[in-house]
């Protein structure tokens, strides 16, 4: 990798590394907007997917109304909403219009410095190729963000939600694509290259990256069968540590997916084990005499703490909007430290 960055002069990849870092907010940003859609029940209050026209947003009376109208057509609307006003309604298609405009906004602050610093032969061999993969993933993640709306628009007479699988898909690969943002951003950065850190500390953190991205998974089942509004209770659920309610549905594979008892407790079961991995690798840092390792350990150590108690607070105050956006975000936070530490241990 050090040879073709010698190729990058110095103040040009340091402004390459500087947009990647600026595309990682930006995709953190879009993931805790897509949260808070979620959290508000805004998601399926633009009933068709048009990526270009769809950008401009009802200008006039005539034309919020005509959207309004569309939604009345879908389940949400006819058995939760049908005593909503305009008024109400255009709250929900700004967050859900926002979260789309946010996406396509993304698009462009990926591939107009792209072109900008192509133009100017700045951009490495090695890094064509991920940037080329972040714009194909992006598209992807567009399309499969209209494959997730248009499972709540009515193939079901009385789904009122999104498919609780396909926003897993969703939130996997948003967190698929930050991650290879922020690897790549900070591959850009063009630190000297390490290879002082023990190999079961590399593996632990590789693993731990994967860990994280199954919790996220786990978390967005939670949010897609409405898993946080019931329980609101630690550390028991129902009075016990496995709820009632966990085998409610058959076959018994399904209640991991769209049983919101059986959900959350496999969620607060993910937080546990990344509680104990994060205290194994923590104890493992120690041996290995590296305060790099040590210090990106300590911050990951830190934010898992963190969204531990507030995923808690969370669930106690059930689920408000300001606590459940804050949750989604540090949990970007947390695979973002898990990243940072697989990078500088690889």
């Amino acid at each position: 990798m050090s040879h073709t960055r010698s190729q990058n002069p110095m103040p040009a990849r340091r402004s390459i590394a500087l947009w990647l870092f600026i595309v990682t907010a930006f995709l953190v940003a879009m993931i805790v907007v897509g949260g808070a859609t979620r959290l508000t029940d805004s998601g399926l209050s633009i009933t068709e997917w048009k990526p270009v026209t769809g950008a401009i947003p009802p200008l006039n009376a005539a034309a919020w109304q005509a959207e309004f109208e569309k939604y009345k057509q879908i389940p949400e609307y006819k058995l939760q909403n049908s005593t909503m006003s305009l008024a109400d309604f255009k709250n929900i298609y700004r967050w859900e219009w926002g979260h789309r405009l946010l996406g396509r906004l993304i698009g462009f602050v990926v591939l107009i410095p792209m072109l900008v610093f192509g133009a100017r032969r700045q951009i490495p061999s090695w890094l064509w190729g991920r940037l080329l993969l972040l714009l194909g993933l992006g598209g992807v993640q567009g399309a499969l963000g209209w494959w997730m709306v248009s499972s709540g628009l009515g193939g079901l007479e009385d789904r009122i939600d999104v498919s609780a699988y396909r926003l897993a898909v969703h939130m996997g690969m948003a967190l698929i694509i930050l991650g290879i943002a922020f690897w790549t951003a900070l591959d850009a950065h063009g630190g000297p290259g390490r290879n002082v850190a023990a190999s079961p500390i590399r593996k632990l953190a590789f693993g731990f990256v994967g860990l994280i991205w199954v919790q996220a998974l786990l978390g967005a089942f939670v949010a897609g069968t409405d898993g946080g509004y019931i329980n609101n209770t630690w550390p028991l659920m129902d009075g016990g540590f496995v709820p009632d309610a966990y085998a409610a549905l058959s076959p018994l594979w399904r209640n991991i997916f769209e049983n919101p008892a059986a959900a959350q407790f496999d969620h607060r079961l993910g937080a546990y084990l990344v509680l104990g991995f994060v205290g194994f690798m923590a104890h493992r840092a120690v041996k290995t005499g590296d305060a790099a390792i040590r210090g990106a350990v300590r911050l990951v150590a830190a934010l898992v703490g963190a969204q531990v108690l507030l995923g808690i607070w969370t669930l106690l105050m059930v689920t408000p909007v300001p606590l459940g956006i804050a949750h989604q975000a540090l949990g970007a936070l947390v695979f973002l430290g898990a990243v940072r530490l697989a990078y500088i241990s690889r």
